[in-house]
């Protein structure tokens, strides 16, 4: 037999009935309040705040109907059960309209079937109230989660740099359009010292709050690492693979279970030549010069997932006039074609029809209208003397 502390309210004027059933809900564990009328029950109700509600329909002064109607309009959702010999159809089809848990027809000859009633009514109210606390607590934790991912975005746009950016000439641009709230994207340019600037574009596998979390690591690596190089005089070896091995060893001894394909590159105004490593990336930067667009050559491994990982440096001449557009895979979701192969010969055509410029990229890829995307994108844009 079910225990319970939950507080009844039986409302009849039929003393022998009212004590009957008192009896019997007092031997299952509940507790029991009476009243003897209408006007009585609602005075213990507002006083005592029970659990639940047994009244009678036809009863002198206030009858269960308006009984039903009066703690409705006290903002209660405490459920009612009507008990009545009155079993006229109109008055239970009114009775359940007004809210009411159930209606049971006098003399009920097994009362176990109104306790049945009672314990599914508290159940029903018990699992609203449930529902109620999770939603609370959820909508608590959304708003939380809300809180950290604004957080989280300011601090991801705070270490982007400056868009757009010059330096002697070299101009550069990027965007980032992330599949959810954060990006798993990263792009970072900075001057090394008065003759080179670096710049790298990253994609961490995955998405959201984890991948971003990522960048703001890499940010963190590459910028210590430059530190530590200036204070102990070792920029001349500031190489674009050594940078990538770097990362790939601290994501490593991270154990964060993320991997990172990225391109990395210097550029040296001196002898006008970019030196670049590329980790895993996909697809391949592309240099537009001429009114020609191809891919630059190079491969090597993911960063981040193998220990043995080995990375080399790539140099290039610059061109007087150029643009070199790094894209993360996101882009590639895109592009017309079935293959990945269809997809990357296309590339270095829409990069020419862009005129090697952000600006054209945007327009050709048709980045404004975009609706949900499965994956971020990334775009990097170095350029210079382009017409």
């Amino acid at each position: 037999m079910q225990k319970t502390s939950s507080t009844l309210l039986i409302i009849d004027d039929d003393q022998v009935v009212r004590a009957s059933l008192a009896a019997y809900l007092e031997d299952s564990g509940f507790i029991v309040l009476q009243a003897s009328n209408g006007l009585q029950g609602l005075e213990v109700f507002e006083q005592k705040h029970p659990d639940l509600v047994i009244c009678d329909l036809r009863m002198p002064q206030v009858d269960g109907l308006e009984l039903i109607r009066r703690i409705n309009a006290l903002g209660s959702e405490t459920p009612i059960i009507v008990v009545s010999g009155a079993g006229v159809m109109t008055d239970v089809v009114e009775a359940l309209r007004l809210g009411a848990a159930d209606y049971l027809i006098k003399p009920l000859e097994d009362l176990a079937v109104l306790e049945h009633s009672v314990n599914r009514a508290l159940d029903r109210v018990r699992l609203r109230l449930e529902n109620k606390h999770y939603a609370e607590q959820l909508e608590a934790s959304l708003h939380l989660l809300q809180e950290d991912q604004n957080a989280g975005r300011q601090v991801q746009m705070n270490m982007l740099p400056e868009t757009p950016w010059e330096s002697n000439g070299v101009h550069f641009a990027h965007q980032i359009i992330p599949s959810l709230y954060l990006s798993g994207d990263f792009v970072d340019y900075f001057r090394v010292d008065d003759r080179r600037i670096a710049f790298y574009l990253a994609d961490v596998s995955g998405h959201g709050a984890s991948s971003a979390f990522v960048t703001v690591l890499l940010k963190f690596m590459t910028t210590r690492l430059l530190y530590e190089s200036k204070r102990a005089g070792r920029l001349p070896e500031f190489k674009p693979s050594e940078v990538l091995g770097h990362i790939n060893r601290g994501l490593i001894n991270c154990k964060l279970g993320k991997h990172v394909t990225m391109l990395g590159g210097v550029i040296d105004e001196e002898t006008d030549t970019l030196i670049y490593s590329i980790g895993g990336h996909l697809p391949l930067p592309v240099i537009f010069s001429e009114g020609q667009a191809n891919y630059i050559e190079g491969r090597g491994l993911p960063v981040g997932l193998f220990e043995e990982a080995e990375y080399s440096d790539q140099t290039m001449q610059l061109p007087k006039s150029f643009s070199l557009t790094l894209l993360s895979d996101g882009v590639l979701d895109l592009l017309p074609g079935d293959t990945l192969k269809d997809k990357e010969t296309v590339l270095p055509q829409l990069v020419a029809k862009a005129g090697g410029t952000l600006e054209g990229l945007r327009d050709v890829l048709g980045l404004a209208n975009l609706a949900e995307m499965p994956d971020d994108i990334a775009l990097l844009v170095l350029s210079r003397n382009l017409a």
